[in-house]
């Protein structure tokens, strides 16, 4: 096994532990620990997949990631009650697959001749999309409607690693720049609660102003 491959698994591992903890905190069987786990793990890859045209999907090639899917979830159903903040557990789970995603799906791409720009979007994709659906199915806040940043962190591990192919520097090290790019975004998000500015509305004009302006005309 080569290290990018360990990091594929290492990545559907670890985010399938943040939808089994979303389990633990419903309280759900041992049977939604492990569809919830699974889902998370390898959903943003299967529809990086979809929209790449590589058919089948990666773990339909390669069965071992669902296995790997449920040992994390097997794992973290007899372990969760250890933890005294669960939430806070899975939120760093996913900050650490959400960076290795954003680099590994960054390089799907590429390697299967995308645009760069493509690979960028792939890279984010692959990286958030297993969160949305975990959230969406455990009912818990989704991590998009937060004000943290976490497209954002994606989308710099996804251009750290184009950019550094693009330059031609060694895969495993764009990976680890990449990766590492997105989880330092993330983590200062989670820490210092860093944030884009966000949409402030304006007030429209007063029908006085519009009559003045002409839009609006007085017989």
């Amino acid at each position: 096994m080569t290290i990018l491959t360990f990091l594929n698994y290492a990545g559907v591992f670890v985010f399938a532990a943040t939808g089994a903890l979303a389990a633990s905190r419903r309280q759900l069987d041992i049977v939604g620990f492990i569809f919830l786990a699974n889902v998370t793990g390898i959903g943003g890859g299967t529809i990086r997949d979809l929209i790449l045209g590589d058919d089948p999907v990666f773990w339909v090639r390669e069965p071992l990631y669902l296995v790997t899917g449920t040992a994390a979830a097997i794992l973290v159903y007899f372990t969760a009650h250890l933890v005294e903040s669960r939430y806070r557990v899975l939120l760093w789970l996913d900050a650490l697959g959400l960076s290795f995603y954003s680099a590994m799906g960054a390089a799907k791409g590429l390697d299967l001749g995308s645009d760069p720009m493509v690979a960028v979007v792939t890279g984010i994709f692959t990286a958030t999309l297993g969160g949305v659906l975990r959230d969406i199915i455990a009912g818990e806040p989704s991590v998009l409607l937060k004000r943290e940043i976490y497209v954002t962190a994606a989308l710099a591990g996804a251009c750290v690693y184009v950019a550094m192919h693009l330059a031609q520097i060694d895969m495993m090290i764009a990976v680890i720049c990449g990766s590492l790019a997105a989880f330092i975004v993330r983590g200062g998000a989670l820490i210092r609660g860093w944030k884009l500015p966000v949409y402030k509305p304006q007030p429209g004009r007063t029908e006085a102003e519009l009559k003045r302006d002409g839009v609006i005309r007085e017989d």
